[in-house]
């Protein structure tokens, strides 16, 4: 009885509306918040911008032991000999003239993005294109039988077929199963 009412009434008050009363006037946040990005548009700059990404990231990639910065600056005949055998086979048989033509494309796009910004998208039916380290960064429409799926390129995708980002067939979901398909359906009532 009268302990339920006074615990009830230590309760902090709800307002018609079911909000909790602040005591801190809500257009002075909100000026806050305005003034704030005013000051943060006039102070951007690029290279600081690159410095502060740079420094947020937290564990170092590293592909078999070689780290990105390092990576990126293989020689194909050095990053033949560290990636996995049958990567290994494909690059010493060569690269031909249609994934070299993705790699130009690649380039192109690079070259000719803003700096900080991501490349254009590069759309290629070359499913079975390796992924080097050269392509991180880039984005990449990859093309799965019936739509180009955006992929953008990791380091963490290194020696990885560009396939395997672009799923060919929907997964299946199974739902019951039809009439005469097992022995126990013969127990299932028809409709």
């Amino acid at each position: 009885g009268s302990t339920t009412r006074k615990r009830l009434n230590s309760l902090p008050r709800l307002h018609p509306d079911n909000h909790i009363r602040s005591s801190i006037p809500s257009a002075s946040i909100g000026e806050s918040v305005i003034n704030n990005t005013a000051t943060m548009a006039d102070e951007y700059n690029a290279e600081e911008a690159a410095e502060i990404k740079k420094r947020r990231t937290f564990r170092k990639f590293s592909y078999r032991g070689i780290d990105l910065d390092n990576l990126l600056d293989l020689s194909s005949d050095q990053l033949r000999d560290v990636v996995h055998a049958r990567a290994r086979r494909r690059i010493n048989r060569g690269l031909k003239r249609r994934p070299m033509g993705l790699i130009k494309k690649l380039r192109k796009a690079k070259q000719e993005a803003k700096p900080n910004e991501k490349p254009d998208l590069v759309k290629t039916h070359l499913r079975d294109m390796i992924v080097v380290p050269e392509m991180i960064g880039s984005v990449i429409g990859i093309y799965s039988g019936k739509e180009f799926n955006q992929v953008e390129i990791k380091p963490e995708m290194v020696g990885h077929y560009l396939a395997e980002f672009s799923i060919s067939y929907k997964p299946v979901k199974h739902g019951r199963p039809g009439i005469g398909a097992t022995h126990s359906s013969r127990f299932i009532p028809l409709k």
